[in-house]
Formats: C-alpha cells, structure tokens, sequence
C-alpha cells in the first residue's frame, strides 16, 4: 500500500510539472504567474533527485557507504578532514554558489523569462547536477585529487598536463571577476562591509568551538552562530547610519581590492576547520535564510512576470549585451545550470571532507540543484519589474543615452515607456540618488528582491531596508566562492609544481602551501587591480570571458567524467556525460568565435578594438578620453587573445581525450580504472 501511494505521488508530481511547464511555455496572451516557474523548478529538481540522481548513484557510480573516504583515510587535521555531512553540504553549497545563479539570470532576462527559465531547469538537471555529482564521486574515489590531477592520470601525460594548465589559467580570470563584482558591490556600503568583515571572526570562533571546546555539537553552534550572523546584519545597518562609525567602513574600491587579496592569503593557507569550512556554513544561514524568504514571498504575493516569454532583442541587438538567444543566454546563464567551476570544489575541498560516500548525492547533485533554485527566483525577481524600469537599470549609458531623459526616451522608443519621474521616485524610495544604466544585474535583482519583500508586509516604506539588505546578500553569497576557490588553485598548482620539486605538491608542506597560496592570490590579484583601475570599472573588459571560461571548464570536466565512464563500463553509461558535453563545446565555440572576429563592435572584441584605434587615429576622441580609451583597446586585445588561447587548449584536450576513448571502445586495449584500493571504514557515527 505505501509504495502505491509512494508511485501516485510521483506521478502526480511528473503531471504538475509537466502542466506548468506547458504554461510557462505556452502562454501568451496574458502575463503568466511566478508560481507557474516555481512549481516546474521544483518538481523537476524533486523528479531528477529522486530518479536520475539515483539511478546514477546506484547503477553508474555504485556507491558504497563501507568504503572509507580520503576524509578518513589521509586524515591530517588541515585539508583532510571527515566532517558532518551538514556542515560539508553547507560549506559545499556557499562555495559553488556565486555571482552565476544571482547575476546571469538577471542579465539574460533580457530575452525574456522564457529562455532562461527553461535553460537553468533542464541545463541543471540533466546537465550541472551531473556533472558536479559524477566529478566529487571521481575525486573522492582517487584520494581527493584536483580536476587536472584526475585528467592527468585518465586522459595521460599531454592532455593532462594540458587541462591542469587549462583549468589553472581559467581559474585565474574567475576568481578575479568574482572579486571585482565584491568590490564593486561593497564599495561605499559601511553596511555591506561591516557585515562581511564580521562574519570572519565568527567563523573561526565557530571553528575553534567545534573543534576544541564542543565537538560534535553542529546544532548548537548553528544556533549560536545565526544568532551572531543576525546582530552582525543589524550592526551593519546601524554602523550604516552612525556618522562615528560609517567611516570606518566606508571603504574605497583599492582599499577593498587589497583586503579581499589578504583574505584570500588567509583562507587558502589556514587549516580548512578554522575559517574556510566554518565561514562557508555561516554564509549559508543567510544565502538559504534569504533565498527561502524570497521563495515564501514569490509563493505569498505571487507575482506577474511583467517582462513577456521573448522580448524584442532575441534577434541579437539586446542593449545589456549583444548577441541572440545561441549562444549567448547559455553563455550568460552558467552557475544557474551549469558550471565549470563548480567541478574545481567538487575535486578541491569537498571530496577531502566527505565521511561516507553516500553523502555525495545530497552534496554533489543536491547542491546544485538548489543553486538552480536560487537562478529561479534571481530570475522572477527581475522580471517582475517593469519591463521600462529593468532596461533603464540594467543599460549602459553609451547605449541609451547619457542623461536620464534621452535613456527613457530610447527605452520608451523599444516599447517599454518609462519616465524620469518614475525612475527618481524608485531611487528616493531605495535611498539612492539614481538607477539609472547601474549595469551588472547586481542592483537590478536587488530592486526585484526589495519589490516582493516589502509587500510581504504591504509596507512599501520597507523597500530601502530590503534594497540595501540584498545588496549586502549579493556580496556575500558572492565572496564565499572566491575563498574556496583560492584554496582550490593552490592545490592545483602544487600539483603542478610538485612534478619540479616534490616537497611543493604536498598538502601538508607550510612552505609550499604558503607560496602557492600567495602565487594564486597574486595572480588573480593582478587581474582585479587593473580591473578596479579600468575607466570603465573593469566589468565590461572581464564579464564576457567569465561566461566562455566558465563554460570551456565545464566541457573540459565532462570530457573526464566521459573518460571515467568509459573505462568503468565503456559504452554503456556514456550518454550521461556525453551528451551535456557536446552541447557545451557547440555552445562555448560558437560563442568564442562570435566574440573574437564578429565584425559587429558590440559583439567582437577584435571589431571594438578596431573602431576604437580608427577613432584614435582620426583624433576624433576628446583628450580626456585618450588614456581611458587605449585601456579599452587593451582590455579588448587581451580578451580576444586569452578566449583564444582558452578555446586552442580545450581543442587539445578533447582531441587527447577522444584518442583515449578511441583506443578504449574500438581498439580493444584494456582500461585501468585510477581508483584507490578499497579499505574497510573504521568511522563510527558519532564521530561525523
């Protein structure tokens, strides 16, 4: 009888989705409720945790709980460390979650709800959950070794050589877009900046309580830490508003550059237990705490999506950024559906901490599945707003025009009227002196999240709270992943310099993790300052290459996880993997190719490049603009030759890897399968 009702339930969860789906698709003539969205995302992430993750937990990864894991097996109390598989879903989630699902959902809104919601919900289930899940299974299996590591020992010496040095320089291009969106979130907010500095000695104290003072005891330090994440939100507010205080934390974008450099020293070098684990899970309370509220108030006002399923720019000439629906909402959306670096956390830090490997489908495909959730209500929070209202946000002034009444004009002109007055009416209401072309997404979704949040009480007067409450949360679901991140790139060139002096490529060596830590921050740190001296903020040079690499990364995981498969059951679970990757390597080459020779000069870099050295050459650019416009050129050379070498890499990698596969499925050679031996668990459960 239980299992009768077990299957008509699930039935009925495949028919809702099925039927909200069809609405959200389908529906024209009227503007279609958010709630049809948020019921198709979460049956279907419910359908693909219950049967396909499974499926692939049981018949394609076979996992088993008696197997002991690297947490447990190279144990050293610094990088190997069985943890509460809580805690490790949490620290796991805050690292993979970060300006991806909040940002890119935002911006491609531009072609409407409709693309976008379809691409975060089937590109994650089919797509992201699996490649994140089958990578952190790999790596847990192989002593917890890095991405490249792994593509080293399945693919051989040249790809593996190849991806290692691949996923490295990408590494470097993420983590200092993902710092440059901090500073500019942070960057003259003594609110956000207070509250992000607390949460660092809290989690330490959380780390140092766990550890020494209560161990075991993860449900009393959650409770003591939400309580001190609370105060230090509410201290933010109120150093805000203190004229003795908001100096103090009233930061300058150098000022902050140079700190996140500092904390990223300190969060790749510093055992994982004191600050990197503790601070993830702390940063979790207020992503999920906000991220539920925004998913109570989109079910209790259930608002309209005001934006329609397909705008007018779906043809390519879209103001927030060029180009049509393929590629580029694809390459826009990463984090949300599918993204490369989340491969780098599943094969970095989580697989040292995991105590059983059952616990690598709630983490791996669960995990990702809720940062999907989190690209959902991104995405219905800003089409929610006005569709005159979104534009003028998110549209740069050298597109719309210069002062706020030629940009309504333009807006107005597509078909989405808008006026002054509306516009410095939202500002006062949020408390600041204009949104008009705040180009990024960040305040656009931060406008969508005040809009719903302060009608939960129908208190209008709340919606400045709310505004800069979601900025804060914006910069701290953000700064999670660059500390991980870090560590990550530590591990991963340690391995590399290991191969030249062994000492370098252990974990445990203080002078090795020392240097290569303060290499990898050095690296993307170079990158953040220019980007924070760039005239133009930094973002418009970076941004475009952090949806390509991201991507490439993804293609470049799942061609190991295809080569895992391969030699565990060649063909017969080869579709799991390969089928997202093809779509991945259609999608990031079409796009890499627009962006390098597209003649248009809103999309190509080279054709910007060109038009601005024409423009130089014809002295037609005002003396105070001459050095402002060679960093453009510069920025735009640089961008061209790193997607290059971006796309020439990740060639040769598939092409070693096909030659693998090749070798394997026809020439009947016999496939070594890298696992660790199997040892028997000693763990007992109330050690975890």
């Amino acid at each position: 009888m239980k299992s009768l009702l077990t299957y008509g339930m699930w039935v009925v969860v495949s028919l809702l989705a099925a039927l909200a789906l069809g609405v959200v698709a389908l529906q024209r003539d009227e503007p279609v409720n958010s709630l049809w969205i948020v019921t198709a995302a979460i049956c279907m992430y419910a359908l693909g945790y219950r049967f396909y993750a499974k499926f692939i937990a049981a018949k394609v990864m076979a996992l088993d709980d008696r197997r002991a894991t690297p947490a447990e097996r190279l144990r050293d109390s610094h990088d190997f460390e069985p943890t509460n598989k809580w805690i490790v879903f949490g620290h796991h989630f805050a690292a993979i979650a970060g300006p991806g699902p909040l940002v890119g959902p935002t911006l491609a809104a531009q072609f409407g709800y409709l693309p976008g919601t379809l691409w975060i919900i089937f590109g994650a289930v089919l797509g992201g959950c699996v490649q994140d899940f089958i990578i952190l299974f790999a790596s847990i299996r192989r002593d917890g070794k890095s991405l490249g590591q792994m593509a080293r020992e399945e693919i051989g010496p040249v790809g593996g050589f190849t991806a290692l040095l691949t996923v490295l320089l990408i590494m470097i291009i993420l983590l200092a877009v993902i710092a440059l969106v901090v500073v500019n979130a942070l960057r003259g907010s003594p609110w956000g900046a207070f509250t992000i500095l607390a949460t660092m000695p809290i989690a330490i104290f959380m780390g140092v309580y766990l550890r020494y003072w209560r161990p075991g005891q993860v449900l009393e330090v959650s409770v003591i830490g939400f309580v001190l994440v609370l105060l230090s939100i509410f201290g933010g507010q109120a150093v805000s508003q203190s004229p003795t205080l908001a100096p103090w934390f009233d930061y300058s974008a150098m000022t902050l550059a140079i700190g996140i450099i500092v904390y990223g020293f300190a969060a790749s070098a510093l055992p994982v237990w004191l600050l990197l684990a503790p601070r993830d899970y702390l940063s979790t309370f207020v992503k999920l705490g906000v991220v539920i509220l925004l998913g109570f108030g989109i079910l209790l006002i259930r608002p309209q999506l005001e934006l329609p399923a397909l705008t007018r720019f779906v043809d390519g000439t879209g103001p927030i950024f060029a180009g049509k629906i393929f590629p580029f909402c694809f390459i826009t959306i990463a984090c949300g559906a599918i993204s490369g670096f989340h491969a780098l956390i599943s094969s970095g830090t989580t697989p040292k901490l995991i105590a059983s490997e059952s616990s690598a489908r709630p983490i791996g495909y669960g995990a990702m599945a809720l940062e999907s959730y989190v690209g959902i209500m991104a995405l219905i929070a800003a089409c929610a707003l006005q569709p005159g209202v979104f534009f003028a946000v998110n549209s740069p002034a050298g597109i719309v025009g210069a002062t706020p009444q030629a940009a309504v004009a333009t807006i107005s002109g597509w078909g989405y009227p808008v006026t002054v007055a509306e516009m410095d009416t939202l500002a006062g209401q949020v408390g600041e002196q204009t949104l008009m072309a705040r180009t990024g997404g960040a305040p656009s979704l931060a406008l969508g999240m005040a809009h719903i949040f302060s009608q939960i009480g129908g208190v209008d007067r709340f919606i400045g709270f709310w505004y800069h409450f979601a900025i804060m949360f914006e910069a701290l679901f953000i700064l999670t992943i660059l500390d991980a991140g870090t560590r990550v790139g530590r591990f991963m060139l340690q391995d590399l310099l290991g191969s030249v002096y062994k000492p370098l490529g252990r974990t445990g060596w203080m002078p090795g993790v020392i240097g290569t830590s303060a290499a990898i921050v050095l690296a993307w740190g170079y990158f953040l300052i220019q980007g924070v001296r760039d005239p133009l903020g930094g973002i418009n040079s970076l941004w475009p290459l952090f949806g390509i690499a991201n991507q490439l990364l993804a293609a470049v995981a799942l061609s190991v996880a295809t080569t895992v498969l391969i030699k565990m059951h060649r063909w017969k679970y080869i579709w799991v993997t390969a089928l997202p990757m093809v779509w991945l390597v259609t999608v990031t080459y079409t796009a890499s190719y627009f962006k390098i020779f597209s003649p248009d000069p809103y999309l190509g870099f080279l054709a910007q490049a060109n038009q601005l050295q024409a423009a130089l050459a014809a002295g037609t650019v005002p003396a105070a603009r001459i050095a402002a416009t060679r960093a453009q050129i510069f920025n735009n050379q640089l961008d061209a030759v790193v997607c290059g070498i971006f796309v020439i890499l990740v060639t040769l990698i598939l092409a070693d890897s096909l030659r693998i596969w090749t070798k394997i499925l026809f020439g009947g050679a016999g496939a070594r399968v890298g696992e660790a031996p199997f040892v028997l668990t000693q763990l007992r459960p109330e050690e975890i």
